[in-house]
């Protein structure tokens, strides 16, 4: 008899326990039979045999692959329903040596992910994908996915699925092997051992494609879902081999790596440069003016007001001064009367969000945006409220507040579309966050009608103006704390 000893032990890539189930730390969340523990199996061992869990990134969104995080240890990031392909592309572009990962279900990816891995697909992003097939929403209670048959009765389609009414199944590898991009995608079966063995090489090979920097990669993986679909454990895995396979034929539909035109050589530009700034004949970088300073700022009012174009103008000034800017809109359909605000944020460090949840400054160009906005204002901040006067009951303890009748100023220049552009240099002047300047600067490389620069050119000034001698001279401190 040969002397010899078969081990067959948890892959190295598996936490030894599992934390989910604190009395059950041996096993998954996963229903007996469920394909998806195959599939991490098969993943985790790849991923040892290659030796790459060190640098292993994955990325799991929402149904059953949410608590992939329990198992594998590796970089394990949890993204929103679909957006998997999405965050891998960022991750693998900020971490190019990471190998990384997305594993989504059929109603992930096939469904509300459709943008994400089409996009990710035809760019070529040097990521794997492992897509679980089972024909089914299996986490949120039997909803018919966007793979489920023709025919096949789900919560959502009681009568079964039908060509007229819900549209035919979608066949992934087919719709991405129609692009020119990816490099290898194949589609795999979890029914049974020799399948298994298959679908292990698949999943290898997927890992392989991305370590030699091939490209984009997919791998289908037909899953039994016994629990959803009221199927023993042995009646669904044949199900999948007998029923799955003759709807979603298995097999390699693209191997090669895509022969794509070379990246035009682009010459590197400085903000400076693209923004056309002149900054001498050195190349020595140029530095930040002492004359800026750290600012979040909403800008808020009515379309039609130059709201966003007033945050246009703010940050493309703190582009010029080299600063780091943000710029982010927030409007209604309506083109005039519909609310509208934006974000802007100036800084001398990487900006973490462009959103502002407590600004420094409000901007309110009207008395609706005043009242909705003024209490997020951050302690010790400014309101800044086109108007000659607040109104009445109106009440912002954490903040001072200046009124600048920036519309009736336009109005006497002769042009009520240059009340942004007044509350800009108010805004410009009470917190010397940029010089005005930059403004006048900005504005000269925007507007190119003489008439309306030179209106601009005035409206920059009686901002200016306005805050050098009715506020900043003639405030009247009241009880309250505002400032009129």
């Amino acid at each position: 008899m040969n002397d010899y000893e078969v081990i067959h032990e948890k892959s190295p890539t598996f936490y030894g326990h599992f934390e989910r189930k604190g009395e059950l730390q041996q096993q998954t969340h996963y229903c007996p039979g469920c394909g998806h523990g195959v599939a991490h199996k098969l993943i985790a061992e790849s991923l040892a045999e290659l030796g790459l869990q060190d640098r292993a990134i994955l990325v799991s969104p929402v149904g059953c692959s949410v608590f992939a995080y329990y198992y594998f240890d590796v970089g394990n990031v949890q993204v929103a329903h679909g957006r998997a392909p999405a965050a891998a592309t960022a991750l693998k572009r900020a971490h190019p040596d990471s190998i990384v990962m997305s594993y989504q279900g059929d109603g992930d990816l096939a469904a509300i992910g459709t943008a994400e891995i089409v996009h990710a697909a035809n760019r070529g992003e040097n990521i794997c994908v492992f897509f679980i097939n089972n024909a089914v929403y299996g986490m949120t209670g039997g909803q018919m996915a966007p793979t489920s048959l023709m025919g096949q009765v789900s919560t959502t389609s009681p009568f079964g699925r039908s060509a007229s009414n819900e549209g035919l199944p979608l066949h992934v590898c087919e719709l991405l092997a129609s692009l020119a991009t990816p490099t290898y995608i194949e589609r795999v079966a979890l029914n049974d051992m020799k399948n298994i063995m298959k679908a292990k090489k698949a999943v290898k090979k997927a890992l392989q494609t991305q370590k030699d920097g091939g490209g984009f990669s997919l791998v289908e993986l037909l899953s039994p879902c016994p629990t959803i679909m009221k199927m023993d454990p042995i009646v669904a895995r044949k199900w999948v081999g007998e029923t799955l396979v003759k709807a979603f034929p298995l097999g390699v539909y693209r191997d090669h790596k895509p022969d794509l035109p070379p990246n035009p050589k682009v010459p590197h530009k400085t903000v400076a440069e693209a923004l056309e700034v002149e900054v001498g004949v050195t190349d020595v970088p140029p530095t930040r003016r002492h004359h800026t300073r750290d600012l979040t700022v909403k800008i808020a009012g009515f379309g039609g007001q130059g709201i966003l174009l007033m945050g246009q103008l703010l940050a493309e000034m703190g582009l010029r001064e080299h600063m780091e800017v943000s710029w982010l809109p927030s409007y209604g359909p309506e083109m005039r009367s519909g609310s509208a605000h934006c974000h802007v944020t100036l800084g001398h460090e990487r900006i973490g969000t462009p959103l502002i949840s407590q600004p420094e400054v409000l901007v309110a160009m009207n008395e609706l945006s005043l009242h909705k906005f003024a209490p997020s204002v951050a302690s010790g901040g400014l309101i800044l409220y086109n108007h000659t006067q607040l109104p009445e009951g109106f009440s912002a303890p954490q903040a001072r507040v200046v009124c600048v009748p920036a519309s009736e100023i336009a109005d006497k220049l002769g042009s009520a579309k240059v009340a942004n552009v007044v509350m800009l240099a108010a805004l410009l002047e009470e917190t010397e966050c940029l010089p005005s300047e930059t403004a006048m600067a900005v504005l000269e490389a925007t507007v190119k009608n003489p008439k309306f620069l030179e209106l601009d050119r005035q409206a920059l000034k009686a901002g200016c103006d306005y805050v050098d001698t009715q506020v900043e001279v003639g405030a009247v401190s009241q009880p309250d704390g505002y400032s009129y």
